[in-house]
């Protein structure tokens, strides 16, 4: 549905041009939710501008359902862009129309009649659940209404692809909730292609199939959401999960673990220190007493939580694994082909 080939995005700076995007290539399958993800400054809000050509890349490709925006001549962009739906951070809603008229204003500018606006903006009301709200001005609205009728706005002529820029992280989590639960059906509904940019790891997690990680303007690490939470390659990645799933050992186990291992080295012992991802059916197995009995092991759970992402459980473990340096290594090779991911975490402490 989008391919992103080689785009760069440079702008003049004070010290020089710089690039807010550096020579960036993904894919985004028709149907999917993908999430671009990243701190402020890493050049994600940049890319997503790219896309229906808010900002015209400095180089590269941006292609649409088979059509190359970057070589199109005005007009035909301008037809482009209505496939392409847009909702903001902050709403960008006139504040002098009603909610009614907020939905109706893309239709107006594509010269439809009233009747064709009405049968259009109902539905759009209903799909948003406004219709009691459809008089009200934003004035007197929340602020998740008002992100609702953007995302109705967004919708009015049908696009193929809606893009979300940072479109919940002004709503309080509540609502954040209640809005992609709605970005979801619409998706599913609709057929919609839908790119969420965000710097909240936890929408990433509640609503989306794939993701990418930016930056300093490039893509780091990109791939199916639950494969990047039980693997993390990159260290900003790493550190962006650990928002939403414990990633780093407390404090005071650290201090704990540092005092044991030192004890350990000196004595001869083999106390060695792993993290374990478990996914899908792995999760419900009893595969850590399993190990423990097969391979004659102990194990010290310490630290760890068990979570869903895209309806698939997830679970991750930091274990304590004391036993004979043979019989550790066999038990996590064991793990592996039961499709646990394992980490050792020696160097950590």
């Amino acid at each position: 549905m989008i391919k992103i080939q080689a785009v760069t995005q440079r702008f003049a700076g004070s010290n020089g041009p710089v690039d807010a995007v550096r020579n960036v290539d993904l894919t985004i399958n028709k149907g999917e939710i993908f999430g671009i993800i990243g701190r402020s400054g890493a050049g994600k809000s940049t890319l997503v501008r790219t896309l229906n050509l808010l900002n015209r890349p400095t180089s590269g490709k941006i292609i649409v359902d088979g059509k190359d925006l970057t070589a199109l001549n005005a007009p035909e962009l301008r037809a482009a862009r209505r496939e392409i739906g847009m909702i903001f951070q902050h709403f960008n809603l006139l504040s002098s129309r009603t909610v009614y008229d907020n939905i109706a204003l893309p239709l107006e500018l594509s010269g439809l009649s009233k009747t064709e606006i009405s049968k259009k903006v109902t539905p759009l009301l209903e799909l948003v659940g406004l219709t009691a709200l459809k008089d009200r001005y934003p004035a007197h609205i929340s602020g998740g209404q008002k992100q609702r009728v953007g995302i109705a706005r967004a919708l009015a002529n049908a696009p193929k692809v809606l893009l979300s820029d940072e479109a919940t992280s002004a709503l309080d989590p509540e609502t954040t909730r209640s809005i992609l639960e709605l970005l979801r059906k619409i998706n599913q509904e609709l057929g919609l292609t839908i790119v969420l940019i965000t710097h909240q790891m936890e929408v990433i997690k509640m609503i989306c199939d794939r993701m990418a990680v930016m930056e300093a303007g490039k893509v780091i690490e990109s791939g199916q959401v639950i494969d990047i939470f039980r693997s993390p390659k990159h260290p900003v990645t790493r550190a962006m999960i650990g928002d939403v799933i414990a990633q780093d050992l407390p404090a005071g186990v650290l201090q704990r673990l540092r005092t044991r291992l030192a004890r350990s080295d000196v004595t001869g012992g083999t106390d060695h220190l792993f993290r374990l991802a478990f996914t899908g059916d792995s999760v419900d197995q009893p595969l850590l007493s399993e190990v423990v009995r097969k391979f004659n092991l102990d194990f010290s759970i310490l630290h760890g939580q068990i979570d869903e992402i895209q309806g698939q459980a997830f679970g991750s473990l930091a274990i304590l694994a004391n036993g004979s340096s043979d019989n550790i290594a066999a038990a996590m090779t064991y793990l592996s082909a039961q499709g646990v991911t394992v980490e050792e975490l020696n160097h950590v402490i």
